[in-house]
């Protein structure tokens, strides 16, 4: 066990406090709830860093970084598809999630390939994720009908853009080897 895969173990204990902290009734919950999100989106990214630093890169922090940070997402998603209750956040949301499904799983067969590095993650990917991370925190800190929550909405959508480009693009470089196995 080292610091970077503590710091992703962290992510997945902040899962539930994310969720309670989202219900709890008081007026200082949803910034804290964001802080939280806050707090491990920084994980996110410290925990891929120190490990490529300090050489402390491990099979089992490469299974669980990209399930910790899709947990994450995920979950912080539904629960604003709860709060908003609009199609207009739900279906960016929808989106975000069901292409996550769709490339863990293209990337886990192009793995068993041994073609893993055919859809290895792009600036595109990369630029995605940094705008879904931004959009849920503005959500979770902001409600629904408030100026800046329409801001984070607006960068869900970029989001959702960027990741149905980014997911064409995982799909293109798997085609080959996808279309050979119909």
């Amino acid at each position: 066990m080292n610091i970077p895969n503590i710091l992703t173990l962290a992510r997945i204990v902040f899962i539930p406090l994310l969720v309670v902290l989202f219900y709890l009734p008081f007026s200082w919950s949803m910034p804290v709830a964001a802080g939280l999100f806050a707090l491990a989106s920084v994980t996110d990214w410290l925990d891929g860093y120190l490990a490529r630093r300090w050489n402390q890169s491990t099979p089992f922090g490469a299974f669980l970084d990209p399930v910790a940070d899709k947990l994450m997402v995920a979950v912080a998603l539904a629960l604003l598809i709860e709060r908003f209750d609009t199609l207009i956040l739900t279906l960016p949301a929808l989106v975000i999630i069901g292409r996550e499904i769709v490339i863990s799983a293209l990337r886990e067969w192009m793995a068993e390939m041994g073609k893993r590095g055919m859809v290895a993650v792009s600036w595109v990917g990369k630029l995605k994720t940094t705008l879904q991370m931004v959009a849920i925190l503005v959500l979770l800190a902001f409600p629904p009908g408030h100026e800046i929550a329409l801001l984070g909405v607006v960068v869900l959508y970029a989001a959702a853009a960027l990741t149905l480009w980014s997911m064409a693009q995982y799909l293109k470089a798997a085609w080959p080897h996808l279309s050979r196995s119909m």
